[in-house]
């Protein structure tokens, strides 16, 4: 089971604070995959990700029992 957690307007859209996924464990590219496809979720490429508070790269391995963040992009003044 990998437990992700949700921010900002994902959040909203999704209408939770996290997704359980019932992987053994996945590529953060993967989960980018799943969450367009089944959350038509389109900015997926355009997140930061953290597994376990530290920062991923998309051939980061997330396992079970990991807990991912999705960090939409922050723009202000």
């Amino acid at each position: 089971m990998i437990r992700v957690l949700l921010f900002a307007y994902i959040k909203e859209r999704l209408g939770t604070e996290e997704v359980v996924l019932h992987e053994q464990q996945m590529t953060v590219r993967q989960l980018r995959e799943r969450l367009q496809h089944e959350y038509d979720l389109q900015t997926a490429s355009s997140l930061m990700i953290a597994i376990n508070e530290e920062f991923a790269t998309n051939d980061d391995i997330i396992h079970a029992g990991d807990v991912v963040a999705l960090i939409p992009p922050v723009s202000g003044g």
